[in-house]
């Protein structure tokens, strides 16, 4: 009955560091099955109860709780149960004890070695993060250089007083996350009064410019009446003088056409003279036959086009972008790679300011060192960022005009010194053991931040480089007798395997606090160290002559290269193809394999990057 399993499904934990790949999830089931224990023995204990979890009865009487086998059990069960030689020594608390716990101490069931069935779990071995039994301290986990088993109790008040400080630390952060919550919900709060007055002022604003456009259109329409009318009338009367000249005309033609075809020669001579100098005074006369009128037409003295470029002034979105502590930072710029220059966009407050692309006007400009233009690309990323791509062709000094909303970011015009692709664009450190100095750097790794760490392997420490500037930002001294790879986790843990005495993979806050410490059976002399996003881990080890992929926890989940491998170094993992790249000492190659085992790679493929590989040492 003492490795009963519970309702969670979860029998005693296993005390050696085998390969489960549920460790941590065996960790929290056992507690929740502790806190369920604990809530039946106390339900079983009030008034009316539970039945035995034995014989199912004797509802009304008294329970004891069995804290090997984790049950609440009646008189007569518990009687019986002291008489069976398998259960006559287990731990039986009556229920006048379960009624006066306040906590789950005395209920919590014993714990067993899976491998000698009757012994309690009472030791733990720090070397393998392990709980274990006294047999297992002579046979498995006998003291020595690879084990160092030691009373739980000791173990757990050194872990419960770590928690304990940690709860310390939780407290105020999580009042400083709850204000910062508190805040956001306040601003989100603010955002539809704030969206309704805007919209509301935008629409009277437009209706305004509508009204005065609509008025203009009356007046120029009436303009164009009045026009016809005036005219209209004079082109009428125009017509009506000429009309009248044309009638005169007419009559005269008539009379004197009679008189020539019908007219005798005494009619000829009586009225031939006057008939002449009608005609002549008619002919003599100057008409104006000329209207002198144009077309008149609607003339755009703002065009279409012209207009629809200035009505982008009419109205903005006002924001609270401070220009003059957005920040630029320019990243080293190489000749024909792409380079980029990151924009920070500030808010009055002094915080990153978050905005769509529309909301905030960015433009970027680069000149090379002859004054031409360099096409510069600009894509708006998230938390108020902008990143500035730019390919230069030539070397030399550039120029970034960089401008917010039209206005110059402070310090723009930025000189962008461009440089030849042979030539290092940064530099870290020399030699020697003081701030920035570095005395056998091994290990290399970049953060989430940009920053890159350094194993200073003859100072026994880590340091963090700025990026951009390559200052030492932060150092700490680390354990182990030569460290030698680095990584960083997801979450910002520095992973730092060192080789020798005193062994193993270690994980560090950026600070320099020890977090973890991982040292299984199955790792002799660790160098190179990657963190997949999932928490697993490689190690590279020169004496397994092979690398371990591990859980978390740091127990086996397979050996990769096992034959093939002599001496292991660095490597690099591409966990879009689930690969990893080895670098071999011996061998003077690098070696890619799969991280899953059916990878068509998985046996090992050497990748020739150069022609002869030769180790080389440089301080």
């Amino acid at each position: 009955m003492g490795h009963q399993t519970t309702a969670a499904g979860v029998s005693n934990l296993p005390h050696t560091g085998q390969s489960t790949g549920l460790r941590a999830n065996v960790y929290v089931n056992v507690y929740v099955n502790n806190l369920l224990d604990f809530a039946a023995a106390k339900k079983g204990a009030e008034p009316g109860g539970v039945p035995c979890q034995v014989c199912e009865g004797n509802v009304e009487g008294p329970k004891s709780w069995c804290a090997d086998c984790g049950m609440l059990l009646c008189q007569s069960c518990i009687a019986m149960h002291r008489k069976v030689p398998a259960t006559s020594d287990h731990q039986i608390v009556p229920q006048e004890d379960i009624t006066t716990m306040g906590g789950m101490e005395g209920l919590e069931r014993k714990r067993h070695c899976h491998k000698h069935k009757n012994q309690e779990l009472v030791f733990y071995c720090e070397s393998c993060n392990a709980l274990v039994c006294t047999a297992c301290t002579v046979v498995d986990h006998r003291p020595g250089k690879d084990h160092n088993p030691v009373e739980i109790g000791t173990v757990a008040q050194k872990r419960t007083e770590k928690l304990r400080q940690l709860l310390k630390q939780l407290d105020p952060r999580i009042k400083e996350i709850q204000d910062s919550i508190n805040k956001a919900e306040k601003t989100m709060s603010n955002l539809i009064p704030s969206k309704e007055a805007a919209t509301d002022q935008a629409k009277t604003y437009f209706r305004q410019l509508a009204d005065i456009l609509q008025k203009r259109e009356k007046e120029i329409l009436s303009q164009i009446d009045e026009q016809y009318r005036a005219d209209g009338k004079a082109l009428q009367t125009k017509k009506e003088a000429i009309e009248f000249e044309l009638a005169g005309l007419t009559s005269a033609q008539t009379f004197c056409q009679q008189a020539v075809e019908h007219g005798s020669d005494v009619h000829i001579l009586e009225v031939g003279n006057q008939v002449q100098t009608r005609v002549e005074t008619l002919l003599a006369k100057q008409l104006e036959l000329e209207s002198d009128w144009s077309e008149f037409q609607f003339v755009e003295n703002t065009t279409v086009a012209g207009f629809q470029e200035k009505s982008k002034d009419f109205g903005d979105v006002k924001i609270n972008v401070d220009i003059s502590k957005c920040k630029l930072v320019v990243k080293p710029a190489v000749k024909g790679f792409e380079c980029v220059a990151m924009l920070t966009t500030i808010n009055k407050d002094g915080r990153p300011y978050i905005t769509n692309s529309k909301a905030v006007d960015v433009t970027a400009n680069m000149k090379d060192t002859f004054g031409r233009n360099v096409q510069t690309k600009l894509q708006m990323k998230s938390m108020g960022e902008w990143e500035i791509s730019y390919t230069p062709k030539i070397t030399g000094n550039h120029s970034l005009e960089v401008k917010v909303n039209t206005r110059h970011v402070e310090r723009s015009p930025f000189y962008v010194r461009v440089q030849e692709r042979e030539k290092p664009v940064l530099t870290i450190g020399r030699k020697g053991s003081g701030v920035g100095e570095l005395d056998g750097p091994v290990g290399v790794a970049v953060g989430k931040d940009g920053n890159i760490v350094v194993v200073d392997q003859g100072n026994k420490r880590v340091q963090i480089f700025d990026v951009d500037t390559g200052q030492s930002l932060h150092r700490f001294p680390v354990d182990g007798e030569k460290p030698f790879g680095v990584d960083v986790d997801s979450k910002g843990g520095l992973f730092v395997a060192s080789y020798g005495s005193n062994y193993g993979v270690r994980c560090y806050s950026k600070k320099g606090d020890l977090f973890n410490s991982f040292k299984p059976d199955c790792m002799k002399q660790p160098r190179g160290v990657a963190v997949l996003q999932d928490g697993r881990m490689v190690v590279a080890d020169t004496r397994r002559k092979s690398c371990l992929l591990l859980q978390p926890d740091g127990s086996l989940i397979r050996e990769i290269g096992k034959g093939q491998l002599q001496f292991p170094q660095f490597m690099a993992v591409d966990a879009t193809h689930d690969a990893m790249y080895v670098t071999d000492r011996s061998e003077q190659n690098i070696f890619v394999f799969g991280l899953e085992e059916n990878k068509e790679f998985g046996m090992g493929r050497k990748v020739t990057l150069t022609d002869n590989f030769k180790p080389r040492r440089k301080v």
